[in-house]
């Protein structure tokens, strides 16, 4: 029997100072030393609460993208897929992280890595699509 998967409990707020300034990645400049404001990662990344979700990345297929293994993903299922998306499929039966891409002859779940070959969405295949990635986090 399949486990049904359900937004986590409404957590607390977790703030942070956020600095006014940004930091160069090119020459350094002066640092000012005064907080903007606070910053609630909630409030960053989260636009629908309720159907937001976070899954681990694995695998290499989307490194062309930016998503790598051991990554975590934010996915929001109230957004609908369209072409040039990234989103979380389900595929007979399995998840995955693809882009979604119109292609001549219909729709394709892409990689983003040359070693794997794109998924035809068509109907020899069980697919649909789960959620939109709208944020990758990773460790640099």
């Amino acid at each position: 029997m399949k486990e049904r998967l359900r937004p986590a409990p409404e957590t607390p707020r977790l703030i942070r100072p956020l600095l006014s300034s940004r930091v160069e990645a090119g020459f350094p400049s002066p640092a000012d030393d005064h907080v903007e404001r606070s910053l609630d990662l909630n409030e960053e990344l989260i636009t629908h609460p309720a159907a937001t979700f976070f899954l681990r990345a694995g695998g290499r297929s989307m490194q062309g993208a930016g998503i790598h293994d051991g990554d975590l993903l934010v996915v929001d299922r109230s957004i609908p897929g369209e072409s040039g998306t990234v989103v979380v499929a389900v595929v007979d039966g399995e998840f995955t992280v693809k882009r979604l891409t119109r292609t001549t002859r219909g729709m394709i779940l892409a990689a983003e890595h040359p070693d794997y070959p794109p998924i035809p969405i068509d109907s020899e295949t069980d697919v649909s699509i789960w959620g939109v990635v709208t944020w990758v986090l990773h460790q640099p």
